[in-house]
C-alpha cells in the first residue's frame, strides 16, 4: 500500500511539474504576452505578438533564470539594438532590415544593468 501512495505522489508531482512548463498567453489589447519557460521550470522567453508575429521587446533566459539576450521585433522582423550576455562579454548588434548591421563586443569585469 506504501508503494502505490508512493507512486501515486511521484506521478502526480511530475504531472504538475510538466504542466507547469507549458508556455503561457495572455491577451493584452491588440498583443498577446507569451512566456515559455525552461524544463526546470525557470522562464526561457517572454515577449509579445501581433497578428501571429512577434512584435515588441523579447527577452531571454538561461536555466537559472539570467538574462542571456534582449531585443525587439517589428512584425516577426529583428529590428534595432539587440543585446546578448555570454558571461562577462556582452554584445550588443544592430539589425536593420531584420538582418545584422553591426556588431560590437565588449568585457565587462562588472554587470552590465538593462531592463
Amino acid at each position: 500500500m506504501k508503494l502505490v501512495t508512493i507512486l501515486l505522489a511521484l506521478t502526480f508531482s511530475l504531472g504538475m511539474s510538466a504542466q507547469d512548463n507549458k508556455p503561457t498567453f495572455e491577451k493584452k489589447g491588440d498583443l498577446t504576452k507569451a512566456t515559455y519557460f525552461h524544463d526546470n521550470g525557470e522562464i526561457a522567453q517572454t515577449g509579445y505578438f501581433l497578428e501571429g508575429k512577434l512584435h515588441g521587446q523579447w527577452k531571454m533566459f538561461d536555466e537559472t533564470g539570467k538574462k542571456i539576450a534582449k531585443g525587439n521585433y517589428e512584425m516577426g522582423k529583428r529590428t534595432g539594438k539587440w543585446f546578448f550576455w555570454e558571461g562577462e562579454v556582452l554584445k550588443e548588434v544592430d539589425f536593420t532590415d531584420n538582418r545584422i548591421a553591426s556588431v560590437v563586443e565588449s568585457k565587462n569585469a562588472k554587470p552590465v544593468v538593462i531592463n
